[in-house]
């Protein structure tokens, strides 16, 4: 039987949040005012590392650059966008990793809080398959700034892959082995439902979890 492969993106197979680092890029292109923009992408970063973010809230804040601007303006900078920001923070280790994973025949898919439009190149470029992320609403080839569905984020992380097993004619219980890399103490919900939850360079509630519960402990830094 196949086995699932499963990676959190943000902290994990990158040594960076994305989803930071596409407003700051945005702010330093003079895309965003830097003092109504970088202020609060800052805070909404401390309160997802406290485990207090209000997911709803932020994706109010990080969607609304996608719905004011052209389509082919958000491709170019996001190839941009990856050349100075996302390329430099991808690790030899991580991509060894997922390469492993493709090597032995898994099923892989990135799992991601970051809305697809930012998270799904990252995604391909470290040759993950498929990806399970926020959903972006968009109605005639323009982003409305609003999320279609359910944010994939704690416990939506599982809503949206069993959706997407579904899809593909799988569950997640028929899998011998699931694995999931994650960093943070946000991923508890995925972890406790894989057989074989690995903490990747975990934030310190994480590593205590690991620690208490004898999860494998891996840095890919």
């Amino acid at each position: 039987m196949t086995k699932l492969a499963l990676f959190d993106l943000d902290n994990t197979l990158l040594a960076c949040d994305s989803d930071y680092e596409w407003g700051q890029f945005l702010v330093e292109r003079g895309v965003l005012g830097q003092e109504e923009y970088e202020a609060q992408n800052a805070a909404f970063y401390e309160q997802y590392k406290a485990g207090t973010l209000d997911i709803h809230e932020f994706l109010g804040f990080a969607l609304r650059p996608l719905a004011e601007h052209r389509p082919e303006d958000l491709e170019r900078w996001h190839a941009e966008f990856m050349t100075v920001r996302i390329r430099p923070a991808m690790s030899a280790a991580a991509k060894a990793l997922v390469r492993r994973h493709l090597a032995a025949g898994d099923l892989c898919a990135v799992v991601t809080a970051t809305n697809s439009f930012v998270a799904g190149p990252i995604g391909r470029e470290f040759g993950v398959p498929h990806l399970v992320a926020t959903e972006p609403e968009r109605i005639d080839g323009r982003f409305t700034g609003r999320v279609a569905g359910v944010p994939c984020f704690k416990d939506g992380k599982i809503a949206h892959l069993e959706t997407w097993l579904a899809g593909a004619g799988h569950r997640l219980q028929e899998f011998a082995q699931s694995t999931f890399y994650s960093d943070s103490h946000n991923d508890l919900p995925l972890l406790e439902r894989v057989t074989h939850p690995v903490a990747v360079d975990p934030d310190q509630v994480l590593a205590a979890e690991a620690g208490r519960r004898g999860w494998p402990v891996i840095s890919l830094r």
